[in-house]
């Protein structure tokens, strides 16, 4: 990713950006409560909202973001709520230095960010670092026109992950009531 691209969110994360509401989704909660805890990878971590929530309930969690303004104020926000999550201020297509698989892979607003190139290394690294068995669970912004600029996913991008991973389930919404958005829930084979 481009440093002007990270210069950008590290001067959001200054202020407060629309996207970090510091409160974890219901969808999120509703997994939780489905789901022994295990461990956990959160890709785009932003202030670590969601990371500290998954600590909360057990779960060993793994927050990662390029904004390091983003990645300090998730440390300070986990020593407050007394929860041992580890933060890392890195790309989230170069995870290399990560090995041990993890149970759940929570992405909510970056994939749809990224490049086609940056897409295509964030899927091989999900495949390697998602356990057998394990879930995806992605919220991102929808796009009907693959041609389009901005950010969203669009059909290739599910037919992509669909290729590699079950379709549990998929909740259609619109982000503020104006921008399309889904939730899907995906399960890599064993």
């Amino acid at each position: 990713m481009n440093s002007l691209r990270r210069l950008f969110f590290d001067i959001w994360y200054v202020f407060d950006p629309p996207w970090d509401t510091n409160i974890t989704p219901p969808e999120l909660i509703e997994f939780i409560s489905k789901h022994p805890p295990g461990r956990a990878l959160d890709l785009g971590c932003g202030t670590g909202t969601n990371a500290i929530t998954l600590a909360q309930h057990g779960w060993e969690v793994t927050g990662i973001d390029f904004a390091s303004q983003a990645i300090r104020v998730a440390r300070r926000k986990a020593r407050r709520a007394a929860v041992n999550a580890h933060f890392l201020i890195q790309d989230i297509t170069q995870l290399a230095n990560l090995r041990q698989p993890f149970d759940l892979i929570l992405d909510i607003g970056c994939f749809h960010n990224l490049k086609p190139r940056e897409r295509r290394d964030y899927r091989g690294n999900l495949d390697r670092l998602l356990e057998p068995g394990g879930f995806f669970l992605l919220y991102a912004f929808c796009r009907a026109d693959p041609a389009s600029s901005g950010s969203g996913i669009v059909a290739e991008d599910l037919e992509e992950f669909s290729s590699r991973l079950e379709l549990l389930w998929r909740q259609d919404g619109s982000e503020r009531g104006v921008r399309p958005s889904a939730w899907l829930l995906y399960q890599k084979p064993n």
